[in-house]
């Protein structure tokens, strides 16, 4: 069964049309066929997130937002510690992976966090500035991920943590320090993630070293399901705004 439904998950990642007059439609036009095995399949896609979520420190009463957080699993990543939350919100514009979202944060009796059907571009917190807010592969998927970024800086109070994992390439001439990816990498993977409206960038890392303090950057590869051999690169992030 596991096998049929990773057919009908690669089925709309590599051959349905994605259509829609906008981005909000665009997404939930991709991601409605897929919601229920979403979870199941991506854990095998998109690596890191448990490593991430569990390096943020947890503010005790704090507001943790998670923007483009989709079903909320990553939620399920720090499950010990979302009770002590004061607030969380999950945020995205695919209605049908909210849904998936609602019944997760309902059978865990999490009634203070919430699924927010919004753009991660424009979205405050009603109920203040944020402590935590995290990007979990939806980086690649906002068309102005660069205002995605922005808007979290505005959200953040000073002093807070921001973290971020998702697909990247490295710059052609990368910072000392940073990972080098060849041509091979850099022109292979934005062409084939394209397909889905995912744009892996050598900008994301660069933007976020520009406007956060670094407190732990980790760039690695992942296997990808039934595609053998070749890994995709992906990277790590939590940073700081600065205070004052």
């Amino acid at each position: 069964m596991a096998f049929f439904q990773d057919l009908k998950i690669l089925y709309h990642l590599a051959l349905r049309p994605v259509r829609g007059k906008d981005h909000a439609a665009r997404m939930e036009n991709f991601y409605s066929g897929q919601a229920g095995g979403y979870d199941d399949f991506r854990k095998r896609l998109l690596h890191g997130r448990e490593q991430l979520f569990q390096q943020i420190e947890l503010p005790v009463g704090g507001t943790w937002v998670d923007l483009g957080g989709g079903t909320g699993a990553n939620m399920e990543f720090i499950a010990e510690k979302v009770p002590k939350l004061g607030q969380a919100y999950v945020v995205d514009l695919a209605s049908s992976l909210l849904k998936v979202a609602e019944d997760r944060f309902q059978k865990h009796g999490w009634s203070h966090v919430q699924a927010v059907t919004a753009d991660a571009t424009q979205w405050q917190p009603p109920t203040g500035q944020a402590d935590v807010v995290t990007f979990s592969y939806s980086l690649t998927m906002i068309p102005d991920w660069f205002a995605a970024i922005e808007n979290a800086l505005r959200m953040l109070k000073p002093g807070g943590v921001i973290g971020v994992v998702d697909f990247y390439v490295a710059r052609k001439h990368a910072a000392e320090g940073m990972k080098r990816h060849g041509w091979f990498t850099r022109s292979f993977w934005p062409v084939w993630f394209a397909n889905d409206n995912v744009f892996p960038s050598s900008e994301h890392l660069p933007f976020l070293q520009n406007h956060f303090e670094t407190l732990w950057c980790q760039e690695s590869r992942s296997k990808v399901p039934y595609i053998p051999l070749i890994r995709t690169p992906f990277y790590q992030f939590i940073g700081r705004k600065p205070i004052g």
